[in-house]
């Protein structure tokens, strides 16, 4: 089972609560599920109080009124207008939910209460996982074309579990493998597919009917009609050093002898051997396709 919060109060039976509720093996709940663990938050009250919310620009209010039929307990949903770093009227809407019943089943299935960024996980128990994955995107990826008309999916996060888990599926859907790394500057993870590997991964993601953020869902179809423009080479993806080839270019008298021993080029050994002199780390990002 997921991370659940030692504080709170053993209630409610899972087995019987999550065939009705929360059942992750359901496409609707798993997308759900994923977006709250990005995109909500559980806070709570004095006693057995507290509050479930999620907050969203007012143009994907429709994805709230989703969340709402999908939840057998009484919710509301609320406009504001605010002033925010990004904009002098930020119009938002948000769904609150404060059933502790419904609560506690979100917390026990790795929802935790509180500031959440870094200790959201996958699920532990058995769930539909492109759906899962396209509510982690939707709350806080971007599917679209990148300035120079390339197809990308991305994902920010500052989850090693999340950002780790989607590498390891989108490997298996697109064959493109990517290895994270924190962003010196903030912490957080960007996980970034472009080009075919964006294709494959959006369609994988948003099929028809699902449930999702509509404009995301347009992004994705329209990548479809993407065609790698002549000329445009695809680079083979990244050897992966290993122990006895590092070994190999420390003890080589130049990059030039190392390259030769190991068939790479005379570059590809200059960084390496500056990053293993430096202490940077023992692994590169691949290229992207």
């Amino acid at each position: 089972m997921a991370e659940q919060d030692p504080s709170a109060p053993a209630l409610f039976d899972m087995s019987a609560l999550t065939s009705t509720f929360m059942d992750l093996q359901d496409p609707e709940y798993a997308y759900m599920f994923g977006f709250l663990q990005a995109d909500g938050h559980l806070s709570r009250g004095t006693g057995q109080k507290g509050k479930l919310t999620a907050e969203i620009n007012v143009r994907d209010i429709a994805i709230l009124h989703e969340f709402q039929r999908l939840t057998p307990y009484n919710s509301s949903i609320t406009e504001r207008t605010r002033s925010t770093n990004f904009s002098r009227k930020h119009h938002s809407a948000t769904w609150s939910l404060c059933a502790l019943e419904a609560r506690t089943i979100l917390n026990q299935l790795g929802l935790p209460y509180g500031k959440k960024s870094k200790r959201i996980t996958p699920p532990r128990v058995t769930f539909s996982r492109h759906d899962y994955l396209r509510g982690v995107i939707d709350a806080d990826g971007s599917v679209g074309y990148t300035g120079q008309g390339l197809p990308f999916v991305s994902l920010t996060t500052a989850s090693t579990a999340i950002g780790a888990y989607l590498c390891h599926y989108a490997k298996k859907v697109t064959g493109a493998e990517r290895m994270i790394k924190r962003n010196a500057r903030d912490g957080i993870y960007n996980v970034l597919y472009t080009k075919e590997a964006a294709v494959l991964l959006a369609e994988h993601l948003y099929y028809p009917g699902c449930l999702a953020l509509e404009r995301k869902k347009s992004a994705a179809a329209s990548l479809t009609s993407w065609v790698r423009p002549p000329g445009m080479k695809i680079r083979p993806p990244r050897k992966p050093w290993t122990a006895e080839e590092d070994r190999i270019l420390l003890t080589a008298p130049t990059p030039a002898h190392a390259a030769a021993e190991l068939g790479r080029s005379q570059k590809s050994c200059q960084v390496r051997r500056w990053r293993l002199t430096n202490g940077i780390g023992t692994s590169t990002t691949p290229r992207s396709l």
